[in-house]
């Protein structure tokens, strides 16, 4: 039985992503403290509203943040993958998070719609386009880690949602002082709503998939099973797993039933493919003779 394991030197990135999480974190807090005192100065429900889902913001922050923290520690006797885990909880805490908030705003759309009240359109408009500053600054920062990280595209989706919200207070407020239609603000809600919802159910489905210990995305299970198939003295693959230990890493094992001991000598060769061309740094093959296959429970597909 043959086993790698590559570790990979991120300090640079993972400091990066600590500034990011940081500075988004410090934004947030200033801006929900802002909306509150403001709330509470132009009597108005929908700030206060907004600066409730706003802690919601800090606290999914905080959660990402813990998470990539807990991602880095190492592994222990009874934690032997040590927390990788954590960033998909997080990413699906993340996603869950926002469509409850996104529900919430519809309902309380949904009774504005039936009963509009009156909006103080210049104190809004205003904190809203403050949100708009602050939510997109802070998704900007995660917007080159949301590529191969989910935990951080998490946050990139939810801060990007909280911004055309913002946005769509803005707008919203601009034309009920132009037409005075009062119907406006909460229409816009509503159609931002259904926007965040069809942005982050991609979100939730990748993270449900990786909690679940399916195939990452982007990784492709035919062409590795074809990979290792096509290494000299490979007669057959069988038992083969492959699953996300964290939002960036990806585990492998696999039984290769071999002829001769030309493919267990290639073993780190094989290993070293899976990690380059395929980014799995985590690799575990069992080596099985034709006889030896043959008594193996784990060789039928169907079989777990």
């Amino acid at each position: 039985m043959a086993h790698d394991h590559h570790h990979h030197h991120h300090s640079h990135s993972h400091a990066a992503h600590d500034r990011a999480f940081a500075i988004g974190t410090a934004l947030n807090v200033i801006f929900v403290a802002a909306e509150i005192g403001f709330g509470l100065m132009a009597n108005s429900v929908a700030l206060l509203a907004d600066a409730a889902h706003n802690v919601g913001d800090v606290l999914s922050l905080l959660l990402g943040w813990g998470a990539a923290w807990l991602t880095r520690l190492p592994p222990t006797r009874q934690r032997t993958y040590g927390w990788g885990r954590s960033s998909i909880l997080a990413a699906l805490l993340n996603a869950t998070i926002l469509l409850i908030g996104t529900g919430a705003i519809g309902v309380e759309a949904v009774r504005r719609l039936l009963t509009p009240e009156p909006v103080l359109e210049g104190t809004v408009i205003l904190v809203a386009a403050v949100g708009i500053a602050v939510n997109g600054a802070t998704a900007l920062l995660f917007r080159h880690g949301r590529t191969v990280d989910l935990n951080l595209r998490a946050q990139f989706v939810h801060m990007a949602a909280d911004a055309a919200v913002s946005g769509a207070v803005v707008l919203a407020g601009l034309l009920i002082m132009l037409t005075g239609w009062l119907w406006l603000d909460p229409l816009a809600s509503l159609g931002i709503g259904v926007v965040i919802v069809l942005t982050t159910w991609g979100l939730l489905r990748e993270s449900m998939d990786l909690a679940m210990d399916a195939v990452p995305d982007g990784v492709a299970h035919d062409e590795i099973e074809a990979y290792l198939a096509s290494v000299p003295g490979v007669l057959e693959v069988h038992d083969l797993h492959i699953w996300g230990l964290s939002t960036t890493q990806t585990a492998l094992t696999a039984h290769l039933v071999c002829a001769g001991a030309s493919a267990e000598n290639r073993l780190h060769e094989v290993s070293a493919g899976l990690r380059d061309r395929f980014g799995i740094g985590h690799a575990t093959l069992q080596i099985e003779t034709d006889a030896e296959a043959e008594l193996c429970r784990l060789r039928p597909h169907d079989v777990v």
